[in-house]
């Protein structure tokens, strides 16, 4: 029976348990609301909800977009001059280490709230792009390297026509993995924004329902959130096997 429960109805016999548990223990909302009472104020406050929700993940995605362009153009530099690499890795490296919650206040003094959310979730996701994109173009198969020499193919050939497309599996990597992340950088600057009094999306109204003890509405957006991440994730991985299926197909073959 256990083998055969499967991520749905493991989820929904947690939602139950959760939902009797409250039931039986009386627990006001105030301190847990039941999984009923997060549905109906997420229907409640829906266009509200929903409209943050916009915000977030469009800062989300715009910064992707960034980091995403950022991250394989630094790469392609690494990856035509070892010597820009070993100047310059180390900064992307410092900069992936610090903290974005000590980072994000210091953005705020600077930047508009919009402008600070946006930075941060590119210095989040922009890391793990480089460095798939960076591992991929490094990865291509020697021999063809050799080969593309013997005919006299330029490094920019060499580059583009080889090492590029062989990187594109590690690069697809590489943004899946920033998608997630850019949603996490952003929600980070938000809560920053919010607990300054500035800012919108999600995170923003979470720390403005946690002000008013709205307890539900904070479960709320935080399943939002949790939405809003798995359809990332489900968009990037949808798109790899659509652009990359007759690649994945020839390289098991």
């Amino acid at each position: 029976m256990i083998a055969k429960l499967t991520p749905p109805l493991a989820l929904a016999a947690l939602l139950l348990a959760w939902e009797a548990a409250v039931a039986l223990l009386k627990i006001p909302p105030a301190q847990l609301p039941a999984p009923s009472v997060i549905v109906a104020t997420l229907f409640a406050n829906a266009p509200q909800l929903l409209g943050a929700a916009a915000t977030t993940l469009s800062e989300a995605l715009q910064a992707l977009a960034l980091a995403g362009a950022g991250g394989v153009a630094l790469a392609l530099l690494f990856s035509w001059s070892p010597m820009l690499e070993r100047a310059f890795l180390p900064v992307a490296v410092a900069l992936q280490v610090t903290p974005l919650i000590a980072v994000a206040p210091l953005l705020l003094i600077y930047l508009e709230p919009r402008a600070a959310v946006l930075a941060c979730a590119v210095l989040v996701a922009f890391f793990p792009i480089l460095s798939n994109a960076a591992a991929g173009l490094k990865a291509a198969d020697r021999g063809l390297v050799e080969l593309f020499r013997l005919k006299g193919a330029s490094p920019a050939d060499i580059l583009f026509r080889l090492r590029l497309p062989s990187a594109l599996p590690s690069i697809f990597t590489g943004l899946r993995i920033g998608a997630g992340l850019a949603l996490i950088g952003a929600v980070a600057a938000e809560l920053a924004a919010g607990a300054a009094g500035q800012g919108e999306g999600l995170a923003f109204r979470i720390v403005e329902a946690g002000y008013r003890l709205k307890i539900p509405m904070m479960y709320a957006a935080v399943v939002l959130l949790c939405l809003c991440g798995l359809a990332l994730y489900g968009a990037f991985a949808g798109l790899d096997r659509i652009l990359l299926r007759r690649w994945r197909d020839g390289a098991e073959d």
